[in-house]
């Protein structure tokens, strides 16, 4: 390895602030410098919905940079990731998740019980449409996209009443005093591994791989590896709105709870299931196996 670790990331202040975490964490425990590689990716690019620019469209250049050797290292943001592994790639660590829940920002201090009927909510994510539509409340949804600061400007400025964000994306950036209200997830289920980071790099590279493995925090690990695996089984990528958080026990146990949702909120599935650390991956397929019996394609069809 050589003296200064290059690590690849998007430019976004989001992204810079997870990356530099992980800069500082991996200089800490390896004692090597590390710079940080802004890399544009299509995603940071195009203006379009994220729906229909497609899963990975802000992970695909980190990776090919890896793979050409223009950087060391990659770090994302866990749920941008494509669910299907990646030839010659390693998720050499998945540092302590921060909080995966989803967080609104709201005029005047209002809660989401709070807000006047017809009040407009911004989110760009369907699951999250999809669960403000199944609470029944008399609001409007209307979809947007932009960096952080932009959609907090919006609601500053008066364009929306309220937006939802991830939590751990304002802490991040040190904005989680705009909070509002923290989501309750039995309410709004956040995005399988919501609040997690995935250390990338390539799966050659044994001595990195080995030294970016003390980054890896297994609880997190194992609670993402149950979210992804129930949304590789339903494949849902980002056309239907699936929804995911595994939390674990001090006595090692995961309690996994799905949901898929159909856009406008009107059929809405949810269930749980637990088991132990070890078993992370078949208690996602296993959940998501249980959500298809209980008819969830009929809502993953109506989504298309």
């Amino acid at each position: 390895m050589g003296t200064k670790l290059r690590l690849g990331t998007r430019g976004s202040a989001l992204a810079m602030a997870q990356s530099q975490t992980v800069a500082d964490l991996v200089t800490e425990v390896t004692g090597q410098p590390v710079e940080l590689v802004e890399i544009t990716t299509a995603g940071d690019r195009s203006t379009a919905p994220v729906q229909q620019l497609g899963v990975g469209v802000f992970v695909s250049a980190l990776r090919d940079a890896l793979l050409a050797k223009e950087i060391d290292f990659a770090v994302h943001s866990y749920k941008d990731l494509p669910t299907a592994p990646a030839d010659g790639l390693a998720i050499a660590a998945v540092p302590e998740r921060a909080d995966p829940r989803d967080a609104l920002v709201a005029r005047d201090g209002l809660t989401l019980a709070e807000l006047p009927a017809g009040a407009v909510i911004g989110t760009g994510a369907l699951r999250r449409i999809a669960q403000i539509a199944a609470l029944g409340m008399p609001v409007t949804t209307v979809p947007i996209r932009g960096n952080v600061d932009t959609r907090l400007r919006k609601v500053a400025d008066g364009e929306l009443d309220a937006v939802v964000l991830a939590r751990a994306g304002l802490a991040r950036l040190g904005r989680a005093g705009e909070v509002t209200e923290i989501l309750d997830p039995m309410l709004m289920l956040p995005a399988p591994a919501q609040g997690a980071l995935a250390v990338e790099c390539r799966s050659a590279d044994t001595d990195l791989v080995e030294a970016l493995a003390a980054l890896d925090h297994r609880a997190t690990r194992a609670a993402v590896t149950a979210e992804r695996a129930f949304l590789a089984t339903l494949e849902a990528g980002c056309s239907a709105p699936v929804a995911a958080l595994a939390e674990v026990t001090e006595d090692d146990e995961i309690y996994l709870r799905g949901a898929v949702i159909s856009v406008d909120g009107r059929f809405a599935l949810r269930l749980s299931r637990t088991g132990t650390l070890a078993d992370a991956e078949e208690i996602g397929r296993a959940l998501a196996a249980d959500l298809l019996e209980d008819g969830a394609e009929n809502v993953l069809g109506s989504a298309e």
